[in-house]
């Protein structure tokens, strides 16, 4: 005869722990939202043509934890990206974003979105408030979308690009070859960069398989007409394989962590021009 009480539903000790470690991840995000210790990292991204000069940034989000730790989005975002979380976290980052893009008229710059933003009127009215201040901004922003967020809403994600499209803000592909993109919806989003997802960059200088699958993602890229940059560069030799390979730009390490204090913050940044 069993033991368990009727109705009483038992988890394995794994699925417990992931339910415990998503709720405090989920407190901190709430604490952090709550006290406004949210950020934007900068990360350069460098032209294959000259390595010194840098072709936009990245702003990848921050929040502080209790302890004042820096948590860079990736360790939380799985967490929060359904939840009413992510869309304030998203909110936040087009806001900080926009903001950069007014004061420094230089700068170009890609802020991460879900397609769930795409519905969201908080984000969608501060997207329209930040590039209505100036004209030179929508020509300025990237808007970046990873492969599997594109993927949840294909029709609405085309639609949103067509619009912003003719207003003059660009598009990035995220995590490109991830393994997410039917590739006969693929032809509809008309990205104007897509990302080689950094699976496929690291050892891809001796990886005979890397190089292969990089070759054939440059190539479609090239197809459609799409600039393609190259994700987690962290090795000389990788560098050098992909600008022989025909990539247009590089991200990475190598090239510069992400930093809550960019050189062009700073007065020293060269002009973006990618």
């Amino acid at each position: 005869m069993s033991n368990k009480a009727p109705g009483k539903q038992y988890s394995n000790p794994l699925s417990i722990a992931v339910s415990e470690r998503d709720k405090d991840v989920l407190g901190m995000v709430r604490r952090a939202l709550r006290d406004r210790k949210v950020m934007l990292a900068y990360q350069p991204i460098v032209q294959c043509r000259d390595v010194r000069e840098v072709g936009y940034f990245e702003g990848l989000l921050r929040i502080l934890d209790e302890t004042g730790r820096v948590i860079p989005a990736k360790d939380f975002i799985q967490t929060i990206e359904a939840t009413e979380e992510g869309r304030l976290m998203d909110c936040l980052s087009i806001d900080f974003g926009l903001e950069a893009l007014f004061r420094h008229p230089r700068l170009r710059l890609a802020i991460n979105m879900s397609a769930r933003s795409i519905v969201y009127d908080d984000w969608t009215a501060a997207l329209e408030r930040g590039i209505s201040r100036d004209p030179s901004i929508s020509e300025r922003l990237i808007l970046e979308i990873t492969e599997s967020s594109a993927m949840e809403m294909p029709e609405a994600v085309v639609n949103f690009m067509d619009c912003y499209h003719r207003r003059g803000v660009s598009f990035a592909l995220d995590d490109f070859g991830a393994g997410y993109t039917a590739f006969r919806h693929f032809k509809d989003f008309y990205f104007d960069i897509v990302k080689i997802d950094k699976s496929f960059i690291q050892n891809v200088d001796a990886d005979s398989d890397n190089q292969v699958l990089t070759s054939a993602l440059v190539s479609i890229a090239q197809q459609f007409d799409m600039f393609t940059v190259a994700e987690g560069v962290e090795q000389i030799a990788e560098a050098e394989y992909l600008i022989e390979a025909g990539v247009d730009c590089l991200q990475g390490y190598l090239f510069g962590a992400p930093s809550l204090r960019p050189a062009w913050k700073l007065g020293g940044a060269k002009k973006a021009s990618a």
